[in-house]
This record gives structure tokens, C-alpha cells and sequence, in this order.
């Protein structure tokens, strides 16, 4: 866990007021929260810029949370980057008493903090959730980037909880040729759904 250089503040590489994309909460308005640093380092991610600390500027939680409720915000998603590298209890305590419902988007590779009312995992093969985070999981969404995908997805799967959503979702680049198989194994089998990208679909952030 990332310590900071300036206490009660946490590095935002950007916040902005947009609908959630993809995943169980697709099309909800949300104020989106992105901090810096991420040590996955998927080579297909689409927010690579969230990667570094490095000339990230650290706002106090309080304007942060300041900006949420200037948006009419009813619903708060934390990512990044890897948002779990960094403390999130006061941040998540502060929304909490402005009666904002707070999402969480999470590799799980590191241990959770903070206070949450949908946490949405998605595991990555080449560094995979530390174990605790499995049976918090409100959503498993596994991004598919070839066929093999699908069983690390169901090795995934078994490790949730019974009320856990899941879900699989083509790497964007790919997703043309994915989409044909990934549509073939829901069908089969359908305790999948299926994710989309929508956001980048209507281009809105």
C-alpha cells in the first residue's frame, strides 16, 4: 500500500460525472473517482496514463468528495489504476456520511479498505487476487483475450460466492474477433453474461 506524501489525500489522475459502462451497474450515472497506480500492468489496459504516481497531482479527500455531491452524484465508482494500493477508509467514510452509494472496480491484488456497497472484481492471470477478496465480490467481470480466457474465468468463478454476478467481457481491441466465441460459450453456458464496453460504443468517457 502506496504511502502518501501529504496525509488525507490520495493521487487522482482524473474525476469526472459520466454513466458506468459496462458490468451489472451499465447505465447508471455515477461521479467516477481514478487513482494512480496500478502494479498489474495488463498490456491491453485503456488506462495505461493511471499506471504512475509520477506528476499525479494528491487532492485532499474532502475536495474530492466536494466534487461528487456538486454532480447530483447518487453512486461513486473508485477505480484506476489499482485503487486498493492506496487507503481508501476515510475516503469511503466521508461519502458514507453524504449518503452516496460507493462502487469499487479491483484486480483484488491487494487487501481491501474501505467501506463498499458493490465491489466488482476482475482477476487477471498474470497476477491474481489475493484470496480474501473472492467471497466479497458483489460482480466478477473477467476481460477475455483469447479462448484460454474461459478457464481461468471458471477457476475464477468457483472461488466467489453464490450471489456473485459474472460476467465476460472482450478486450476492446479484439473484440470483433472475440465476440463470436464468447456469445458461442455463454449459450453454453449461461451463468456468464455478457459485458460490453458501451461507453466506448456512444464515446462518452
Amino acid at each position: 500500500m502506496i504511502n502518501h506524501l501529504k496525509k488525507n489525500s490520495l493521487p487522482v489522475v482524473e474525476s469526472f460525472y459520466s454513466l458506468q459502462g459496462e458490468g451489472y451497474n451499465t447505465g447508471k450515472a455515477a461521479f467516477f473517482i481514478r487513482l494512480a497506480g496500478c502494479d498489474v500492468g495488463c498490456n491491453w489496459c485503456d488506462s495505461k496514463s493511471s499506471w504512475s504516481r509520477n506528476g499525479q497531482p494528491l487532492v485532499p479527500i474532502e475536495q474530492i468528495v466536494a466534487d461528487a455531491i456538486s454532480h447530483n452524484a447518487k453512486y461513486v465508482i473508485i477505480t484506476g489504476g489499482e485503487p486498493l494500493m492506496h487507503p481508501l477508509d476515510e475516503l469511503c467514510s466521508l461519502l458514507k456520511k453524504n449518503k452516496l452509494k460507493i462502487l469499487l472496480e479491483t484486480s483484488g491484488t491487494h487487501p481491501l479498505s474501505g467501506e463498499f456497497d458493490w465491489i466488482c472484481l476482475s482477476p487477471k492471470r498474470n497476477r491474481p487476487p489475493l484470496p480474501d477478496i473472492y467471497n466479497k465480490a458483489s460482480e466478477l467481470k473477467v476481460i477475455i483475450t483469447c479462448t484460454g480466457d474461459f478457464l481461468w474465468a471458471e477457476e475464477s468463478r468457483l472461488l466467489v460466492t453464490k450471489r456473485c454476478k459474472l460476467y465476460l467481457q472482450p478486450e476492446w481491441s479484439t473484440r470483433s474477433a472475440l465476440l463470436p466465441n464468447i456469445i458461442k460459450y455463454i449459450k453454453e453456458n449461461p451463468h456468464w453474461k455478457l459485458s460490453l464496453q458501451t461507453h466506448k460504443f456512444i464515446n462518452i468517457s
